[in-house]
């Protein structure tokens, strides 16, 4: 049986205690992104519980993964071009901007360290070839928490339940259709990570 017992930090990631940072977070955005957050935040503490990943690592990078979701472009901008992140996220729409520019603030604002808290707030939008356990479960709990209710979201539910790797590899490959089906452009990184897991899967 999957443990279910609150998650306690342990002061190793980060110097606030769930419940503070919950409260620092609430006041960076709307009710309905909040309530977003914490959906998610549930849901990649159960991934992490099953998957045998740190739970406290996804409980942190899901409360954080959202932070700059309703930041102004301006805003973004700015960040993108001050911390010296790839310029071509400037060509593409502000929505795959949030998460790199999430991943700075989780460093600046919130004193996070740790590379792979990092690495799953900057990549749970357009994935990465590479993607550590943390990551995988941040990407795929935004995209199957409850208040997903389409059917893409149901079958990666589905998936999610016996494997992450293909919840993953499905997820990508249903963005990729979709910014394809609306003839919208797609971001190089996020064909990178749609090829790595597509061979990964062949091989």
């Amino acid at each position: 049986m999957i443990n279910s017992e609150p998650v306690v930090y342990s002061g190793m990631y980060t110097s606030y205690t769930r419940e503070q940072l919950i409260d620092l977070v609430k006041k960076k955005m709307s009710k309905k992104r909040f309530e977003h957050v914490l959906r998610v935040e549930k849901t990649a503490i159960q991934l992490a519980r099953e998957y045998a990943a740190d739970v406290e690592k996804a409980s942190i990078a899901a409360l954080l993964h959202d932070v700059a979701k309703e930041q102004s472009e301006a805003e973004m901008r700015d960040i993108v071009i001050s911390e010296n992140l790839n310029l071509d996220l400037l060509q593409f729409g502000s929505q795959i901007w949030h998460a790199p520019v999430g991943s700075i603030l989780a460093e600046r604002e919130y004193g996070i360290s740790d590379d792979e808290i990092l690495e799953a707030i900057k990549y749970h939008t357009i994935a990465a070839p590479e993607m550590s356990l943390i990551a995988q479960i941040i990407f795929v709990a935004d995209y199957i928490e409850p208040g997903r209710t389409h059917e893409a979201a149901k079958e990666a539910r589905k998936l999610a339940s016996y494997s992450l790797r293909d919840a993953v590899r499905f997820e990508i490959t249903q963005t990729i259709k979709y910014l394809v089906e609306k003839e919208e452009r797609i971001y190089p990184s996020a064909i990178d990570a749609y090829n790595a897991w597509i061979e990964r899967k062949m091989s």
